[in-house]
């Protein structure tokens, strides 16, 4: 269970970062709302994060939780802000990918 709450957590990181990617194209009032869901998700992040960290170890709870969080700000970098998705980019995603799954695995 602390497994899918870090999960989620991670994926909340990855959401306030795109709120924040969003907050920089809008302007006005609109941009506040991005503020906000920011705010939202980085409470809820937080919050999974430290449930998570009460039994599992906290350096593999963090690296896979900032983990999460980066792969998914990359990927929705290159779905969504359209960055370039270069070789370079592709390939250090995916052994950053290979080494969450090999924290995760090697975890208690």
């Amino acid at each position: 269970m602390n497994w899918i709450i870090l999960i989620i957590a991670g994926l909340f990181e990855v959401a306030f970062a795109s709120c924040l990617g969003k907050a920089k194209e809008t302007a006005g009032t609109e941009s506040y709302f991005w503020y906000a869901g920011f705010l939202v998700c980085l409470i809820i992040s937080m919050l999974g994060l430290i449930k998570a960290t009460q039994v599992l170890p906290i350096g593999t709870a963090y690296a896979v939780w900032t983990g999460i969080g980066a792969v998914g700000t990359v990927l929705v970098g290159i779905f969504v802000f359209k960055e370039p998705a270069t070789f370079w980019r592709l390939f250090f995603i995916t052994t950053l990918i290979g080494s969450i799954v090999g924290l995760k695995s090697v975890s208690h």
